[in-house]
């Protein structure tokens, strides 16, 4: 009795210890405490549901649900456990519940159209169709005079020769039913007189933003265009469609799986999940160097999506890409996906300060990023982690079919959400999706495959990394004080060749304008800031 009193004493302890951790921000030493005070007491509902908040804080969804869903079990009365369920449980799975409802929507409409006649939006947008859109003045100010000279002629027609007022009028309804068809077809993109969308794309006089000359992306234009975001300015649609279209056509021409070679004597640079933070991009660059062909990046998926500046570092990224394709390389990551920018932002944000076309337009060009990256044969880099089974090889992931939104289940799912752990061996995602694998996981792929070292992202990090599994696994992230909450360093690998040992750099947060994160999120969500 003695022994089981003072495990209880202990165990409250413990709790109190993490419900410090957990005010700190120190998220996942809370989880460890709750944990130690769960391995005493293991039928008290408060340690479950705070552990659960803990694990929200952190994305670990699945974890969150079923410590929930235990608290529950233990004391279906408590408040704390069932507002838990109640408010977080429930309204994910009915956003889960929604999402394959929406998929199932667009599957069936994906299959109602024949495959000769799908397209991609990319195929209806010209930037250098300038000033060809229906409200520019080309087509407005031709309107406005062929609408007012079929209305004179009608007038006169009718004072001076009443007799053949109705014919005259009949062929005038025409040529306006004519003129409506030309209009119409020049704003839908499917009208008889137009192959492809115009849009709205014309450079206005007034117009002070960085601007490109010709096909041609610059250093010059890029700094500008940086300083403008910098200053919260936009940069015009006809630009952003042109960069993005033609990281498009970069993309696109690239496996699944990139092998890059880092010369003797030089050096690369290895970013982890930026998350929208674009000041903290910027500081990156401050710190490090503007991306170039002698200072090359690798940044590993997650650039958007809970940061409000989603929108500023995409475009960036994408800008550098083609100003100088081996100056940067990028990698999908589990949050380049329509599921999750239509959740946590991205898809607001681009609504906002872009348009819809935008969204189906990055929606298609996230599908066209490469899922993995090695560096002289030696270093794996991937966003999430490893497989659910032993034996993949390279030649396996470079044979993924990766133009497609990610599936639930299968290589590509994995590569972009499984996490380690430190026990050896495979266990349930902490998320929900993908798995968690252990050091011995580790081991097996890169002996199989002749590699010395995994780098992933995909996880906030206190000091912005954490080296795991007998450092043989790297996990580097990059957003500083993520979400404006979570106190965290940001961190970069600078590696140098021919060694390519790691070279850890850390970062602390940098000020940016008072744009909340996650205010273009779906309204549940933004509960949780």
């Amino acid at each position: 009795m003695e022994t089981e009193n003072s495990s209880v004493s202990r165990a409250e302890e413990l709790k109190a210890l993490a419900n410090e951790a957990f005010r700190a921000k120190k998220y996942s030493q809370a989880i460890d405490l709750y944990s130690q005070a769960i391995e005493l007491n293991s039928q008290n509902a408060v340690y479950y549901a705070n552990r659960a908040f803990a694990h929200t804080k952190l994305e670990e969804y699945g974890s969150a649900i079923q410590d929930a869903s235990k608290a529950i079990e233990i004391d279906p009365r408590y408040p704390k456990a069932c507002f838990t369920y109640q408010i977080f449980v429930t309204p994910v799975h009915k956003v889960k519940e929604c999402e394959k409802a929406v998929k199932k929507l667009k599957f069936e409409e994906a299959i109602a159209v024949p495959e000769s006649e799908r397209h991609s939006v990319a195929d209806s947008i010209d930037y250098r169709s300038i000033g060809m859109s229906p409200s520019s003045s080309f087509v407005s100010t031709q309107a406005a005079i062929l609408a007012a000279t079929a209305t004179v002629v009608v007038a006169v027609v009718v004072m001076v020769w009443p007799a053949v007022a109705t014919t005259v009028a009949g062929m005038v309804v025409a040529v306006l039913m004519i003129l409506g068809a030309y209009w119409w077809g020049s704003c839908s993109g499917s009208g008889v007189f137009t192959k492809s969308r115009k849009l709205e794309l014309e450079v206005e006089p007034q117009y002070s933003g960085a601007r490109i000359e010709g096909d041609v992306i610059t250093l010059d234009f890029v700094k500008k265009m940086m300083d403008d975001f910098k200053n919260q300015k936009c940069l015009h649609k006809r630009y952003a469609f042109q960069i993005v279209l033609q990281t498009r056509e970069m993309l696109r021409a690239l496996p699944s799986l990139v092998d890059i070679d880092i010369p003797d004597g030089k050096h690369f640079t290895v970013c982890g999940d930026v998350h929208g933070q674009f000041y903290d991009l910027l500081n990156i660059f401050e710190l490090n160097g503007l991306p170039s062909e002698e200072n090359p990046y690798l940044f590993n998926g997650d650039f958007v999506d809970r940061g409000s500046f989603s929108v500023e570092v995409i475009l960036t990224l994408f800008a550098f890409k083609c100003m100088c394709p081996s100056a940067i390389y990028l990698s999908r990551g589990n949050h380049e996906s329509k599921s999750m920018n239509k959740i946590y932002g991205f898809e607001g944000e681009v609504r906002s300060k872009l348009s819809e076309t935008f969204v189906e337009l990055f929606a298609e060009v996230f599908c066209f990023l490469p899922l993995a990256h090695v560096l002289n044969q030696k270093v794996f880099v991937v966003h999430g982690g490893l497989f659910s089974v032993d034996g993949v090889k390279l030649s396996d992931i470079k044979a993924i079919d990766r133009f497609c939104e990610p599936p639930e289940e299968g290589l590509m799912c994995e590569l972009l959400w499984s996490d380690p752990q430190p026990l050896p061996g495979r266990g349930p995602s902490k998320r929900g999706v993908g798995l968690s694998f252990g050091a011995d996981v580790t081991k097996r792929f890169l002996q199989d495959n002749s590699l010395d070292l995994v780098v992933r992202s995909h996880e906030v990090k206190d000091e912005g990394y954490e080296i795991e599994h007998d450092g043989k696994l790297i996990t580097v992230f990059s957003a500083p004080n993520y979400c404006d909450q979570m106190g965290n360093k940001g961190a970069f690998i600078r590696f140098e060749a021919p060694t390519l040992k790691p070279n850890i750099v850390t970062f602390a947060a940098v000020p940016h304008p008072d744009v909340k994160p996650m205010a273009y999120a779906n309204n549940f969500l933004r509960m949780f800031q």
